[in-house]
């Protein structure tokens, strides 16, 4: 039986960091589902469909990842695509009680999927979605954070404000 994994994120943009955490869960399950949902909160540069697109595009190729949008309770989500695991990354221990509380209730909501904390590689423990786009913003250089693709797509997202 097919171990199936969602890794889900508002991704605006996807990272380093982020696809470090994907290549980690990788080597434990058989598929991870990059789920990509929408947060108002967050107030996103990019909509829910270009972040879709740049996710497919940062990885494709790599094998047994597929990436899909979602919307509303993740256990739910989860529950549809016969998920038994939720991969979270984890940068610095600021992260971990939200984390934490999320997992928790999670957990009471669907007991019978998982949550797994990941932390991503030292040299990407700083990197976060929102740094990256202040970087940009600021006509930084972004090569070491995203991939090419991300980087090209940030130039022209912000070229047109």
């Amino acid at each position: 039986m097919k171990t199936v994994a969602i890794y889900p994120g508002s991704f605006d943009p996807i990272t380093n960091g982020h696809l470090d955490v994907l290549q980690r869960a990788l080597s434990m399950f058989d598929q991870v589902i990059v789920g990509v949902a929408p947060n108002a909160e967050k107030h996103p540069l990019f909509t829910t469909p270009e972040r879709v697109a740049l996710t497919r595009a940062a990885v494709q190729g790599i094998r047994g990842v597929t990436v899909d949008e979602f919307d509303g309770l993740l256990v739910k989500y989860a529950q549809r695509k016969k998920a038994r695991v939720l991969v979270r990354g984890l940068r610095a221990v600021s992260d971990f009680e939200y984390e934490f509380q999320m997992a928790l209730m999670n957990r009471r909501l669907a007991p019978n999927v998982e949550t797994i904390f990941l932390m991503p590689k030292d040299k990407y423990t700083f990197i976060s979605s929102r740094l990256v786009k202040e970087i940009a913003l600021l006509g930084g250089n972004v090569s070491d954070f995203v991939p090419a693709v991300v980087k090209k797509a940030l130039q022209a997202k912000l070229a047109a404000r």
